[in-house]
C-alpha cells in the first residue's frame, strides 16, 4: 500500500541532462514525482547526440547546481562514465557504482540508495545484480525493459519499468491503468531521457501525459525509492 492507497506513478530519467531542468517544472507544476539518473564522473561535460535522426543537445548539468535543480526528486546511481556494467570486472562494477553513490551524497546531501543501469541492450544481468547486492549500498536499481504491466517485482535490483515515454503504446497503458480498481498495489513505472523530448514535439506529448495522470486521489505520487521502498 502506498499511503493507504493501492496505485502509485513513478518517473525516472537518465543521464543528468540539462533538459532535466524544464521536464522539473513540468512534474512540479502537476504534482508528480521522479528519481532522476545522474553520472557524476561527467557532470558539466557537454555533447551531442541523434535521437530519431535529429541532432540534439546531451549537456550534463553542472555539479554545484545538482541539489537545486532536482530539489523535490531524487538523485540516484547510473555509475561514474556510464559503462556497460556486464563488460567490465567485478571491481569496477563496484568503483563505478560506489563512487558515483558517494559523489551525489555528497551533493544532495542525503543518502543515495537507488540506480539505473546505463548503457542500451543488454545492459544488466544476474551477475552484476549479485554485486549490488554484496559489494555496494543500492537497494534498487532499474533495466530498460519494459513490462508492459503494473505488478509489485520481487527483484529490486533488476527492476523492469512498465514503459519508456517513446513508446507507442504508452497513453493506452496510461489509460487503463487509470481505470483500474485494484484490490492488491499496481505500479505505473514511465522511464526515459529528458533530451528526447526535444524532438518530434515531445515536450507537448509530456506535458500532455502529465496533465492526464495528475490530480487523481486514489494514486500515490512517488519518488522510486518511495514508491519501490
Amino acid at each position: 500500500m502506498f499511503q493507504g492507497k493501492k496505485k502509485a506513478i513513478t518517473f525516472s530519467y537518465d543521464d543528468g541532462v540539462t533538459q532535466d531542468v524544464r521536464l522539473i517544472e513540468i512534474f512540479n507544476r502537476y504534482g508528480l514525482k521522479a528519481t532522476f539518473n545522474l553520472n557524476s564522473g561527467l557532470l558539466g561535460h557537454d555533447n551531442t547526440l541523434k535521437v530519431r535522426g535529429v541532432e540534439v543537445k546531451h549537456n550534463k548539468v553542472e555539479a554545484q547546481k545538482v541539489k537545486e535543480i532536482y530539489r523535490g526528486h531524487e538523485v540516484a546511481v547510473h555509475t561514474l562514465t556510464h559503462p556497460n556494467l556486464t563488460q567490465v570486472s567485478e571491481q569496477e562494477v563496484i568503483r563505478q557504482v560506489e563512487c558515483d553513490r558517494e559523489n551525489l551524497e555528497k551533493l544532495v546531501g542525503y543518502e543515495v540508495c537507488g540506480m539505473a543501469y546505463p548503457m542500451g541492450g543488454i545492459n544488466n544481468n544476474d551477475e552484476v545484480a549479485r554485486i549490488l547486492k554484496q559489494h555496494t549500498k543500492v537497494r534498487y536499481s532499474r533495466t530498460i525493459t519494459s513490462s508492459y504491466n503494473f505488478e509489485l517485482q520481487e527483484n529490486l535490483l533488476r527492476f523492469n519499468p512498465t514503459i519508456s515515454h517513446l513508446d507507442e503504446n504508452l497513453f493506452p497503458l496510461v489509460k487503463e491503468f487509470l481505470a483500474l480498481k485494484p484490490d492488491n498495489p499496481k505500479i505505473l513505472y514511465i522511464w526515459g531521457h529528458s533530451y528526447e523530448l526535444d524532438v518530434e514535439d515531445g515536450w507537448t506529448r509530456m506535458e500532455n501525459l502529465c496533465k492526464l495522470l495528475s490530480g487523481r486521489e486514489d494514486i500515490f505520487y512517488g519518488t522510486n525509492r518511495e514508491v519501490l521502498l
